[in-house]
């Protein structure tokens, strides 16, 4: 079998995309490494435990730098951010790439495949060196954040790289339709191939009626602005049928009594703030709730054409979706209609009618959360996705390299 390199610039703990993807192809008998980057003494703990016993090899470079390396670094990357702001776009404003970067012309590979922005640009590189190279584009780089939050990104040089491999990598992946379609039409190149972010099946979790009242959930690394929640809490204070709602994430500055702060006593009382779990844990707390939250904001391109780990981890455990209407989300739900509605947050009272209809109706939310795990299992669970990209990399080892 192939020798077969990852490259995420990602924690595991944090980027499951290329975790699945070496564990499918490590099982399937290819020679896998997983190299990935070190972000801090906490995760390189989990990512030991959650690496343990799968087959691959998992490297992490950059561990344990001293003070001074930890310095010169952050001196080095905000010197490159002023740069680009003022005119002189940099890649080295996207994070200190040299450790990666050396790790990966290093190990042979008869395939290497790479994910997220810096990994793009050691993958540029090894195309230029003749290595055969693919490229999953789990986002769209140089279409992520808002405006406000895209000072200091080099977006010329970051769109010169996805141009690159998606008119010469053997093959590029990504998660939409939808995201596919708009990649192929803004850079001229063919379309990506679509792996959507779906995970391996948990064991059935629904075991009973929805809760007493019904929980809403939300989840994301980072709970703050930007994220859909003040609109959906718009929303949610009109309704009349009563419910709950968890966040699960870890709170920037001052957002979560900005928040609260916002809301009728009544309805503050009825939030949970939950820390960040493991990602081992994440699954079977999720099922421990009713109606998954997925509140993506169409604003930005990305995040409106993309279909995010979130909607499709709802699904996986059962839970009812509420969902914006984003393309990678109304894709979705086109392909499974009876797992969810979409929300307008523009228009709050109309939102309430629909949540107190969803929450109000015990034998019809019980319904949609069965067709939510249906769904999971026949269309958007992992274990239909690794024969697609078994496929693709079977087809792309055959292929000599450019």
């Amino acid at each position: 079998m192939s020798r077969i390199l990852i490259i995420s610039s990602g924690s595991p703990c944090r980027n499951p995309r290329p975790l699945k993807e070496a564990e499918a192809l490590g099982r399937a008998g290819h020679d896998v490494t997983l190299l990935t980057v070190s972000e801090s003494p906490a995760l390189d703990a989990l990512e030991q435990a959650l690496v343990a016993g799968r087959p691959f090899r998992h490297e992490s470079v950059g561990r344990d730098p001293g003070i001074t390396t930890r310095l010169c670094k952050r001196v080095r990357q905000r010197l490159a951010v002023q740069a680009t702001i003022a005119g002189f776009p940099t890649l080295h404003a996207l994070g200190h790439v040299g450790p990666l970067r050396r790790r990966a012309l290093e190990l042979p590979a008869d395939l290497t495949i790479v994910h997220n922005e810096l990994s793009f640009w050691i993958g540029c590189e090894l195309l230029r060196r003749g290595r055969k190279v693919a490229a999953d584009f789990e986002d769209w780089y140089s279409e992520d954040l808002r405006p406000a939050d895209r000072r200091g990104r080099p977006l010329a040089p970051l769109r010169a790289l996805e141009r690159q491999l998606l008119l010469h990598a053997a093959y590029t992946t990504t998660t939409s339709a939808a995201l596919s379609v708009a990649l192929a039409a803004r850079y001229g190149a063919p379309p990506p191939q679509v792996l959507t972010n779906s995970f391996p099946l948990q064991p059935d979790p629904r075991s009973g009626p929805p809760g007493t009242p019904p929980a809403f959930f939300w989840f994301s690394q980072t709970l703050g602005p930007g994220r859909g929640l003040e609109e959906f809490c718009a929303s949610w204070i009109l309704t009349k049928q009563p419910s709950r709602l968890v966040l699960l994430g870890n709170p920037s500055p001052g957002f979560a009594p900005r928040l609260l702060a916002a809301l009728p006593a009544a309805f503050a009382a009825r939030v949970t703030l939950q820390p960040l779990v493991p990602p081992s844990q994440l699954p079977a707390l999720i099922a421990q709730h009713d109606i998954g939250l997925a509140l993506e904001q169409s604003a930005v391109l990305n995040r409106d054409l993309t279909i995010t780990n979130k909607i499709l981890q709802y699904l996986n455990a059962g839970l009812a979706v509420v969902a914006t209407p984003t393309a990678g989300q109304r894709e979705v739900l086109a392909r499974v209609p009876g797992a969810g509605q979409l929300i307008d947050l523009d228009s709050p009272a109309v939102t309430a009618a629909a949540l107190d209809q969803l929450i109000g109706d015990r034998a019809q939310l019980a319904t949609t959360q069965r067709n939510a795990r249906t769904a999971a299992e026949t269309i958007y669970c992992w274990e239909r996705e690794t024969p697609r990209l078994m496929a693709i990399v079977t087809a792309a080892l055959a292929r000599p390299a450019s």
